[in-house]
């Protein structure tokens, strides 16, 4: 039996004993010590109880396939989901089941409260749980897709960001939007980042990082860069780090990759499908390398500033020489990008 008021349960096994006189019944509820717990289970599982008494702490995870009959108090608190998961907890095994679902009749019963407890008595077939989401996603609506409560406010993406993002899902429904720039994946050692006394205030943070996430061209990139020296000044050194890495991802895309990441001793260029003259050329300007077909990925050892006892390459200097990777064996780098604080230049090992 289910009744879900701690407070109360003893009073409500005391009734089912004086109902029953020969019924062994037990309590069961979150409050008692675990292996308080655990024995009364173990015990109800044995069948030393006739009755277990509890809570919804039996709602899931529980597997009692002795366990026939089920009595719920107040079924029109609960909601469809939680209903139809007791109602399995019972009938697991090969002895028919029942499940009672009792509601209090000197009190006017819920219109809402009505339609789950028809849902649960009219689908108790094998694999009712889809009809039952179905009726539970018609009572209780689908929400409201467009409203603030379900997609969020403009000012939590910005309003450019914002536009551009509706005009893309109308175009998209239209059949008629364009090509969406490529996904790209860059990790790298590179201490790249706004710094709290350069930019103040974390939505003013977040809408720079928006805005350079954004762009996906050099000028859109040269746009960020003016509007952040025309608002905070000069850029410090670990904000020049963060627009020469996006700098290197407009390369790295038009280039064919997707994916420039630190992996283990190596750095991994993906996808990288190689002509055998640049296989060669690899082989040659960076030795140790390896291309691996099955992951269609090339993987470069770490650069240091020293073949033995150099330290490894960082920051700017692991950029410059990314740069010289994809001119050297991927592409050449646009030379579209104009000169400017923080650029950084192709350049070979």
């Amino acid at each position: 039996m289910w009744h879900n008021r701690v407070k109360s349960i003893d009073r409500t096994a005391a009734h089912i004993r004086q109902l029953v006189p020969d019924a062994r019944v037990a309590v069961a509820h979150g409050q008692m010590s675990e292996s308080r717990l655990e024995q009364i289970i173990v015990d109800f599982w044995e069948k030393r109880f006739d009755v277990l008494v509890c809570t919804t702490i039996i709602e899931t995870g529980l597997d009692i396939s002795n366990a026939n009959t089920l009595i719920v108090e107040q079924a029109n608190n609960y909601g469809l989901s939680q209903l139809h998961q007791l109602r399995g907890r019972v009938g697991r095994g090969r002895e028919r089941a029942y499940a009672y679902f009792l509601y209090p009749a000197d009190k006017p019963l819920g219109e809402v409260a009505l339609e789950r407890l028809k849902a649960v008595a009219a689908h108790n077939e094998l694999g009712a749980g889809m009809a039952l989401a179905m009726k539970d996603l018609e009572i209780r609506g689908a929400g409201n897709l467009l409203g603030g409560e379900q997609s969020g406010h403009i000012q939590g993406v910005g309003f450019d960001l914002y536009i551009r993002l509706v005009g893309e899902a109308v175009a998209d429904y239209r059949g008629d939007g364009q090509e969406r720039a490529a996904e790209m994946k860059i990790e790298l050692p590179v201490n790249a980042h706004l710094p709290h006394d350069y930019v103040p205030g974390e939505r003013l943070r977040l809408e720079a990082y928006r805005k350079l996430a954004a762009a996906v061209s050099a000028s859109e990139i040269e746009d960020v860069v003016a509007e952040l020296v025309d608002r905070y000044g000069e850029l410090p050194p670990a904000a020049e780090n963060l627009i020469a890495v996006a700098r290197f991802k407009v390369h790295a895309r038009a280039a064919g990759l997707s994916d420039v990441a630190l992996q283990g001793n190596f750095i991994k260029f993906a996808p990288a499908e190689l002509a055998e003259s640049k296989v060669m050329r690899l082989n040659r300007m960076y030795p140790g390398a390896l291309v691996k077909p099955a992951l269609n990925a090339v993987l470069i050892p770490k650069p240091k500033t020293a073949r033995i006892g150099g330290r490894d390459l960082a920051d700017a200097e692991v950029l410059t020489w990314a740069e010289g990777v994809l001119e050297a064996i991927f592409a050449p780098v646009p030379s579209s990008v104009p000169a400017s604080a923080g650029q950084v230049t192709g350049a070979g090992t």
